[in-house]
């Protein structure tokens, strides 16, 4: 169970930006200026790229950073998370210190 999770939270949003990139081509061409910026993003910041094509549509103000910010702390969880989880896999790792 714990596998997929794990593939839901990598794959998910990437299938995401796939898929309403497909859909909504216009919505993206008014969130980005250039193609390499939402490529990184698909790359390395799935969950804030999403959150911020969501919010742009109106303009970032207010609310909107909320949102950015918990797409933000979700890329790093979900990608920092499986460490700390895991630390005591690691051979030679000391967990008391």
């Amino acid at each position: 169970m714990c596998c997929l999770a794990a593939s839901l939270m990598v794959l998910g949003p990437r299938f995401g930006i796939l898929v309403w990139w497909l859909l909504e081509p216009v919505r993206w061409s008014a969130a980005f200026d250039t193609f390499i910026v939402p490529l990184l993003g698909f790359l390395f910041l799935p969950w804030t790229t999403l959150m911020y094509v969501l919010v742009y549509a109106g303009g970032i103000d207010g609310f909107d950073w909320v949102w950015l910010g918990l797409g933000l702390a979700t890329d790093i969880f979900s990608s920092a998370g499986g460490g700390y989880t895991n630390r005591d896999r690691f051979t030679g790792y000391n967990a008391t210190r």
